[in-house]
């Protein structure tokens, strides 16, 4: 890594993305979301009827297919053959095979060099399922935001989303490649009962710690 990296980890809806959105506004780092990542290959091997449980056909998907990361808005953008596939990433299609595409090893390889590409480019707060284990195993500044069964159900719900949390959980969990599980020297913050800035002032304390100040108040 040639610049800071911060990996926040954590199961569906425990609120890791707006925690990681808020807190690299405030430090000023680029914010990359690796989940909408594996959405944007679901979403591509739904277009072309591809079987996200066919390993051999999602790696000659992605042997045909051009993938790029790049930064707008201090936020990554991922494009697909140059397509930006926005709001289909959280269609009810999608929701139900990106944990099948996710656990392909070939994905994973994948989408992991363009993960650590973005960090030899700008200071990150990269969040995902596996950040801090696998993607970014060396960088100190490790966090995983977790939050009760219900309140996940209750947020999904609250974003018009009704895939079923624990059974995401367990088959991310259960993966062979990369599965969701938290880091050993992670810093495990629970959400249940805080809102996104008191979960962001929390991360921020434990950075402060370590000289990594926030650049908006």
């Amino acid at each position: 890594m040639q610049h800071t990296v911060i990996a926040i980890d954590g199961p569906a809806a425990s609120g890791k993305s707006s925690v990681s959105r808020e807190l690299a506004q405030r430090l000023g780092y680029v914010y990359v979301n690796t989940g909408a990542m594996y959405r944007a290959v679901t979403w591509h091997a739904l277009q072309l009827a591809v079987d996200p449980s066919d390993a051999s056909a999602i790696e000659h998907l992605l042997e045909t297919t051009s993938l790029e990361c790049g930064v707008s808005d201090g936020r990554s953008c991922f494009l697909v053959n140059g397509v930006d596939p926005n709001e289909a990433l959280v269609s009810p299609p999608v929701n139900a095979a990106v944990s099948k595409i996710a656990s392909q090893p070939v994905v994973r390889r994948r989408l992991v060099d363009l993960q650590r590409g973005c960090a030899e480019l700008f200071p990150t707060v990269v969040e995902g399922r596996d950040i801090g284990t696998v993607v970014f195993p060396g960088t100190p500044h490790k966090f995983y935001i977790d939050a009760s069964p219900e309140v996940r159900a209750a947020r999904r719900a609250g974003q018009g989303l009704h895939d079923p949390v624990v059974q995401r959980d367990a088959m991310d969990s259960a993966r062979q490649d990369s599965p969701l599980m938290i880091a050993r020297d992670a810093v495990v913050i629970d959400s249940s009962n805080l809102s996104v800035g008191e979960v962001v002032s929390d991360v921020l304390k434990q950075l402060q710690g370590k000289g990594i100040t926030a650049k908006v108040q």
